[in-house]
């Protein structure tokens, strides 16, 4: 397919603030001035409490949830996200997702309003639903213990995927296009990569991604396993998948993007560390430094340009100082998604922060 700027990112894209109230049946709607969409990937946090980061997508349904910061198995609540609606979404009274004045963040991305096919490009059949303009695709698969080679549908190769065994217990696992086939992350802690052959040491292909068999680590295919995926292609405009080496200076690395970021997860790969989160709409203004950690139920981090910080700029961010989440002297993986494009497909520059 043609490689286009994607000029609008906020058609596939967008965070919402929201404070609970325990009303159920909430409708929580995006405003104006955010993309026009029903979400496809929603994942949730409370900013100002403890319960785990929530993850749903329309895939699986509303009630089925796994989170980021366990090993866990996908757990069903009813009382939690109830609807995907046509510009956000429905809560009930759960406590995790509308406990009476706890803060909330709600990251959404549009996949393919839940319209879902068998895709048979792999040797196995996943189901699946896919966005190629936007380079976005979900989908389940079933394991059979020997190595499977599982279609992602992006028509383009996939830059990272994010997979999570979901009818038992198990780590999460990251594949990232910067730290090569035999190598990964695992979502629900801050350890450092991995040297192991989950991919069985095999990139993916602009159709199908690979993974190993009990001879060669079978974390994302156990015989009788159940998993989601979440793949990703880079989208000039939207979304960028990539590295930078720390410098451990004030005067911190810069990392061009090609974009006004609006979202930004930054995970040291060459040594253990927490990964973070890091957004337009709960940073409104630099320095950036209101962080979420997908490994940890933590509240929200606020170190109000102690440490820890990053500025967003027009055409991608900067490291403000040389502490560990961000800046020092080791290599750091991150996926960064737009608010605007450096420049539009008609040439038209966008302006700084």
């Amino acid at each position: 397919m043609a490689y286009t700027t994607i000029d609008d990112p906020s058609k596939y894209f967008t965070t919402l603030l929201y404070t609970g109230n325990a009303t159920d049946d909430r409708n929580l709607t995006n405003s104006a001035n955010a993309g026009d969409f029903k979400p496809d990937w929603l994942w949730l946090k409370e900013r100002s409490s403890t319960s785990s980061h929530m993850i749903h997508d329309s895939n699986r349904g509303t009630s089925q949830a796994v989170f980021s910061d366990t090993d866990g198995a996908q757990d069903e609540d009813t009382n939690r996200v109830q609807a995907f609606q046509t510009n956000g979404f429905q809560v009930g009274t759960a406590s995790t997702v509308n406990q009476n004045t706890i803060t909330m963040v709600a990251w959404q991305w549009k996949c393919n309003g839940g319209t879902k096919a068998d895709n048979d490009d792999g040797s196995v059949t996943v189901n699946l639903q896919v966005n190629q303009e936007a380079g976005f695709s979900i989908g389940t698969y079933s394991g059979t213990g020997s190595e499977l080679t599982v279609g992602h549908g992006l028509g383009v190769t996939p830059k990272m995927h994010i997979t999570k065994k979901l009818n038992a217990a198990d780590a999460w696992n990251v594949y990232h296009e910067s730290l090569g086939n035999t190598h990964g992350l695992r979502l629900n802690n801050g350890d450092a990569k991995e040297d192991f052959g989950f991919y069985g040491d095999t990139s993916p292909t602009s159709s199908v991604f690979t993974v190993g068999g009990v001879t060669n680590n079978d974390r994302l295919n156990t015989n009788g396993g159940s998993y989601v995926f979440y793949s990703f292609a880079e989208k000039q405009g939207y979304s960028r998948f990539g590295s930078y080496v720390g410098n451990a200076n004030a005067n911190g690395t810069f990392v061009y993007l090609g974009f006004k970021p609006a979202w930004v997860l930054i995970k040291k790969s060459s040594a253990g560390e927490n990964w973070s989160i890091v957004d337009n709409k709960r940073s409104p203004f630099n320095v950036m430094d209101e962080r979420l950690v997908p490994n940890s139920s933590a509240v929200e981090e606020s170190n109000q340009g102690g440490g820890d910080s990053i500025d967003f700029v027009s055409n991608g961010f900067k490291c403000r100082d040389g502490a560990g989440q961000f800046n020092d002297a080791n290599t750091y993986v991150y996926m960064a998604f737009a608010e605007h494009p450096f420049v539009s497909s008609e040439g038209v520059p966008t302006t700084a922060r």
